[in-house]
């Protein structure tokens, strides 16, 4: 009986040998997937900083921008006044009063162009962030299995 019990405690401990989780080629591959999501994340997030740089730096112009073209209208107005002799304009003549209002007119319009071109870049800038978004949600979304997915979430995906 003691040698029945031996043998057959021995042998269902065979039937529970744990098994090895992962192939040290799955090990391999599950690594190197962590890996390269980790740098994809990365590149991801310094996009973003990049983008968020920008777009402060684009806000700073635009705010000096906005500074620039008060300034310019204070001293357009004060120039107007001078041509039409309701100011004193001083030692000034007529001709050296529309030559310099000319240039501001010049300036202002650089100025707007200028301002429009800013715009621009940010509106790119935001799409771009919005692209990012999307994508990193596609990308959410394709990691999933698609036996897992209704038909719900595959239109989500297929709609992104």
């Amino acid at each position: 009986r003691k040698q029945a019990t031996e043998y057959s405690t021995s042998s269902s401990d065979e039937g529970f040998e744990p098994k090895p989780s992962l192939t040290l080629k799955a090990k391999r591959a599950l690594r190197k997937r962590r890996k390269l999501e980790k740098e994809t994340k990365q590149l991801i997030k310094q996009e973003e900083l990049k983008r968020l740089h920008k777009a402060q730096a684009v806000q700073r112009q635009l705010e000096e921008l906005e500074e620039r073209q008060r300034a310019l209208e204070i001293f357009g107005v004060e120039l107007e006044r001078e041509l039409r002799g309701e100011a004193d304009a001083g030692t000034k003549d007529e001709n050296q009063m529309l030559h310099e209002w000319f240039e501001l007119v010049m300036e202002k319009n650089k100025l707007m162009r200028y301002e429009s071109e800013l715009l621009i870049i940010a509106q790119e800038l935001e799409l771009e962030d919005h692209q990012s978004r999307l994508e990193q949600k596609l990308r959410e979304k394709m990691a999933i299995d698609d036996s897992l997915k209704d038909e719900m979430d595959l239109n989500e995906e297929d709609e992104i």
